[in-house]
């Protein structure tokens, strides 16, 4: 006896970045404040099925899973209007059959040696806690709303580095609110803080 499909609706949002789209579910998809990006399908393997099968659109450039939604950033050789539909329909379907979207969280030594460089380098901070504390309250609402996430890598030296996920990441605004929004609202509440840098390897 096949498994009973389940009711899912789905709708596309834009996003600040042109060359993303939000897909919005009516459930839940990761747990926890949970949040996953991958910029290839060589990153998606092993890690999320769904990933894995939207690489397989040669116009996928990225995709970023959180909560109940799902940012994907294409290519710039091709339209929203020609693919939205079908990017739509194909998630949509894959949620209704009940198929995986993540089986195994990537790790940090799944990221770039870069990467893993650049985050080592951060010794814990007196200001961790307030300024994760600042970004949960009052940043982190606005970005998902966005179709993406800003995660804390941390604090030197009185610059505060972050890292922009999903929609966020190369979106043409997100350098005002960087430096706009988040910096100046660290800034107003630590005094310690002279600067919010976004993480670059």
């Amino acid at each position: 006896m096949s498994e009973a499909r389940v009711p899912v609706t789905l709708y596309a949002e834009m996003t600040p970045n042109p060359l993303t789209m939000k897909f919005v579910a009516n459930k839940y998809l990761l747990i926890d404040n949970a949040t996953v990006e991958f910029n290839s399908l060589a990153e998606a393997k092993g890690h999320s099925p769904l990933a894995e099968a939207m690489f397989q659109f040669p116009f996928v450039d990225s995709v970023f899973i959180s909560g109940n939604f799902i940012t994907v950033t294409k290519t710039d050789n091709v339209d929203w209007d020609f693919i939205m539909m079908e990017v739509r329909d194909f998630i949509r379907e894959w949620i209704a059959e009940g198929k995986e979207v993540l089986i195994l969280m990537p790790t940090i030594e799944a990221k770039s040696e870069e990467e893993q460089a650049v985050r080592k380098a951060f010794s814990p901070s007196e200001y961790d806690e307030t300024i994760l504390d600042l970004l949960a309250q009052y940043v982190q609402p606005a970005v998902e709303n966005d179709g993406g996430a800003i995660e804390y890598v941390g604090f030197d030296e009185g610059v505060v580095t972050v890292e922009l996920k999903g929609a966020c990441s190369g979106c043409p605004s997100s350098t005002a609110t960087l430096k706009g929004g988040i910096e100046q609202l660290l800034k107003a509440n630590i005094e310690a803080v002279t600067e919010v840098v976004a993480l670059s390897v």
